[in-house]
């Protein structure tokens, strides 16, 4: 066992002690520039503030299509993007928004819901952003009711005769 030991001691001594190569040599320093250039402007991020987190398109009737207006501003010291706008499903579209806002500038965006749903609704919207979080996550709601002048779904009728025998 001590023998073992020993030897698996010095198999890592050797390990350890063979790979010395010089780390200064193999460092970058066009790539040491940009960290530093990067670091130094870390804190000088862009913020977004939105006007409404939320919003509510009260009790609409079903398939009436609304829209909305979200607006953003730049409270930040650099230049904020908006790479891209998703929502959670085919029945919301953003549109129209403002990819690039300057310091103080700013922006804003388009939803478009279709109206189509059951009771309440709720629709989220993510915007991916260079700000520190990287997305923004607002919201979209409505009551959405039955259309009182839509037909009345058919039933279908019951067969009141009876099913005619075949002779084979």
């Amino acid at each position: 066992m001590k023998k073992l030991i020993l030897g698996l001691s010095a198999l890592c001594m050797v390990a350890f002690t063979s790979c010395k190569d010089d780390a200064a040599s193999k460092v970058n320093s066009e790539k040491v520039a940009v960290a530093a250039e990067r670091d130094a402007n870390a804190g000088n991020l862009p913020v977004m503030e939105m006007d409404k987190m939320e919003h509510d398109f009260g009790t609409i009737v079903n398939g009436t299509p609304v829209e909305t207006i979200f607006k953003y501003k730049n409270t930040g010291n650099s230049m904020l993007v908006v790479s891209n706008i998703k929502s959670t499903c085919g029945c919301t579209v953003p549109s129209n928004y403002t990819k690039e806002v300057a310091p103080g500038e700013t922006g804003q965006f388009t939803v478009k819901f279709n109206g189509k749903g059951n009771g309440k609704v709720s629709k989220s919207l993510t915007m991916t952003t260079n700000t520190e979080k990287g997305t923004e996550v607002v919201k979209i709601t409505a009551m959405v009711e039955k259309d009182p002048n839509a037909p009345a779904p058919v039933k279908p009728a019951s067969n009141p005769l009876p099913a005619a025998k075949t002779a084979n």
